[in-house]
């Protein structure tokens, strides 16, 4: 038998180990609320290839590939145990039980790692969540789709409402168009269905009710059965406490902005400030996609190093506040034409910093490029550090920040050495650090990294939502503080 033959023969055997996995996945996550993950990407409702991909992923961070033969015994071990609502990365523990030298069967390791989600331990399902969207743009679009995918066994968070201004013949019929079909981000996972005379699209099953609104005081959500929802403010019109307070009508209980917070309004990145919300707070902001992209790399460094000083540049993508062709703004240099120019503009990431973390006393200050494309930006961190320290271990610390440490979900690591923006599209995590772009010397690090200013920061946007709605479950094992 040649290579050749071996290689496709042991790649047709992880090809039907993946297949086998697929419904294991699926029915932990249907019947018991329990998300599969491999070092933070879930599993669930991927296909073999991606499976397999996701597996492969690991080489280039840990060093060596994980394969489906390695995870596929913890996968079964999992199947056998009672367990309750959680998330269970199979590839912390396979790394873990391979460094664990006490002897014990993969069935007692796993059932000893994920002890707190079974038996007596384990939480009860929540009761879903009523979300509301208000207004329908490029974020709310992809939060819709992201409640949609995570609706899971029906508990957790529930996609009720989306509210627009009316826009004329077949309005929701062209709203849902977009939502099936995206230029960037590609189709829509599911069928799309319309019931134009009850104003509702049916997405995988979720029947989504479309309120045509010009002013939030023009809505009753009780009037659609809707109670102690969270809305969530994509249009970014209010950002104050005064305006998106006016969001607090009958049904409605919590208000997230997609947009920076103006005045007391608490800015949250998750992952870095999240457990600061208050219980009765009632009116919360996201931040930016560019806040949420530098802040949990700057934790990470201001926690191993710390930070006397920054700066921040983003190379940002275009976005629907430019113009298409040269036009009035009442920006300056925002009315030139967006996909022909770079255009310099200011950006707020580096002041928002002191909201999220307000015990970094270093100054950080910012600035932003827009350029030609369309998705994924890069913002590049220049950080002087408390001490010196050297490439090496800067590239090994963040790397394992992002396999290890609480943060894992909001930074990732590549160490692929032609990557550029457009392999980043759709990317789960706030930000992406690249590896062979690091630059060290002494007490000065720059840091390169990678956002999908969209789909990762709306990833972002859903976490606080379960977060604040008490359905964000805990992930095993766990991750040591």
């Amino acid at each position: 038998m040649t290579v050749n033959d071996d290689s496709f023969t042991n790649w047709k055997n992880r090809e039907e180990i993946a297949e086998s996995m697929i419904p294991l996945i699926g029915k932990l996550h249907r019947e018991r609320d329990v998300t599969v993950l491999l070092h933070s990407r879930s599993l669930v409702n991927k296909s073999v290839v991606s499976i397999l991909k996701t597996h492969r992923f690991a080489r280039q961070i840990a060093g060596q590939e994980l394969s489906v033969t390695e995870t596929m015994p913890f996968l079964k071990a999992l199947t056998a145990l009672d367990l309750g609502p959680s998330q269970i990365d199979l590839g912390m523990l396979a790394t873990r039980y391979q460094a664990d030298e006490r002897g014990l069967s993969i069935e007692e390791f796993t059932a000893e790692a994920v002890a707190g989600a079974t038996g007596a331990n384990k939480i009860d399902r929540r009761e879903p969540r009523d979300v509301v969207l208000y207004g329908f743009g490029r974020i709310g679009r992809l939060v819709a789709r992201l409640l949609i995918e995570k609706a899971g066994s029906g508990n957790g968070l529930r996609l009720r409402a989306i509210v627009v201004r009316g826009g004329g013949a077949q309005d929701i019929v062209k709203r849902a168009s977009l939502l099936r079909r995206d230029s960037i981000h590609g189709q829509f996972q599911g069928t799309i269905t319309v019931d134009e005379e009850n104003s509702t699209i049916i997405a995988n099953g979720n029947a989504v009710k479309v309120i045509y609104a010009d002013d939030p005081s023009q809505v009753d959500y009780t009037e659609y059965g809707i109670r102690d929802a969270i809305l969530i403010d994509n249009t970014g019109k209010w950002r104050d406490r005064a305006g998106l307070s006016e969001h607090l009508r009958p049904g409605i209980e919590k208000v997230v902005l997609t947009a920076p917070g103006k005045g007391d309004v608490p800015n949250i990145v998750h992952g870095v400030n999240h457990d600061t919300i208050k219980p009765d707070e009632q009116i919360l902001s996201c931040a930016s996609c560019t806040t949420n992209a530098i802040v949990p790399p700057l934790k990470a460094m201001d926690d191993e190093y710390g930070v006397l000083r920054g700066h921040v540049e983003t190379v940002h993508s275009f976005t629907n506040d430019q113009n298409l062709l040269d036009n009035y703004h009442k920006a300056e240099r925002r009315g030139r034409s967006a996909p022909l120019n770079m255009v310099i503009t200011e950006t707020g990431a580096a002041s928002a910093v002191a909201k999220a973390l307000p015990d970094l006393k270093a100054p950080i200050s910012g600035s932003s490029i827009r350029v030609p494309v369309p998705d994924v930006s890069i913002a590049i961190l220049n950080l002087q550090l408390a001490r010196e320290t050297t490439r090496e271990e800067v590239h090994d610390y963040l790397r394992d920040v992002s396999l290890t440490s609480p943060l894992k979900r909001q930074i990732d690591f590549t160490t692929a050495p032609d990557a550029v923006s457009s392999d980043f599209i759709g990317s789960r995590h706030a930000s992406i650090v690249d590896a062979g772009a690091l630059k060290v010397d002494g007490d000065n690090a720059i840091l390169y990294l990678w956002y999908d200013n969209e789909f990762g920061y709306s990833c972002q946007v859903v976490r606080v939502v379960q977060y604040v709605s008490g359905v964000e479950y805990p992930t095993y094992p766990a991750t040591a503080v």
